[in-house]
């Protein structure tokens, strides 16, 4: 659990000393999964998912007592984080507010992502359904992921496309530095777009 709370001075600069970190709501919720969690794995009855609820009543992060969280885990600003029964998550993952790691539909069995270790999912994101998000890959703000994600890899748009693939450790997200591969498609359509213009005389 330590490791958890190290995350948060590792990769927030907010952070400024422990009697703030442990009232960040994302600790909160990791602590209140971990107790949920080692209690579904006894399988014991109802308590797990009354944790689970209690936990999402407090921090609006909700988190299946199934799912199974790997060290180090930071969730920044969780509101609106949901993540289903059957997802696994690695060591080192850093997921931002309103991020979905769900489902596509009633099957049994594995149903939710695997996230390797060190991934980092920007605000807004939706991984859905059984697919591995690879070691040290980044999902984009607002990414919709249907398709697993090679490790060293990161994605963005809906539906979301490769637009890092160079095969090193990635550095830590930065927002403002993810390519726009809609807006770059929208800039040269109106270039052909004059260009035709020209062509006919207007």
């Amino acid at each position: 659990m330590f490791d958890d709370i190290k995350a948060v001075f590792d990769r927030d600069p907010a952070a400024k000393n422990i009697f703030e970190v442990v009232f960040y709501q994302g600790v909160w919720a990791i602590y209140l999964h971990r107790v949920a969690h080692f209690l579904y794995e006894l399988k014991v009855p109802v308590i797990p998912r009354l944790v689970s609820q209690i936990s999402r009543f407090l921090t609006g992060i909700e988190i299946h007592p199934g799912a199974k969280i790997g060290k180090g885990f930071f969730i920044d600003h969780g509101a609106g984080v949901v993540i289903g029964e059957t997802t696994i998550i690695g060591d080192n993952v850093t997921i931002y507010q309103g991020v979905t790691l769900g489902g596509t539909g009633k099957e049994k069995g594995k149903r939710h992502p695997t996230i390797g270790n060190n991934v980092i999912i920007g605000a807004e994101a939706i991984v859905l359904g059984d697919i591995t998000i690879g070691d040290n890959s980044r999902v984009g703000a607002g990414a919709l992921v249907t398709k697993s994600v090679c490790p060293n890899c990161t994605v963005v748009g809906n539906p979301a496309r490769v637009v890092v693939r160079d095969g090193v450790k990635i550095n830590p997200l930065e927002h403002g530095d993810l390519p726009d591969p809609v807006g770059k498609m929208i800039d040269d359509l109106q270039s052909r777009i004059s260009e035709l213009e020209k062509k006919v005389g207007r």
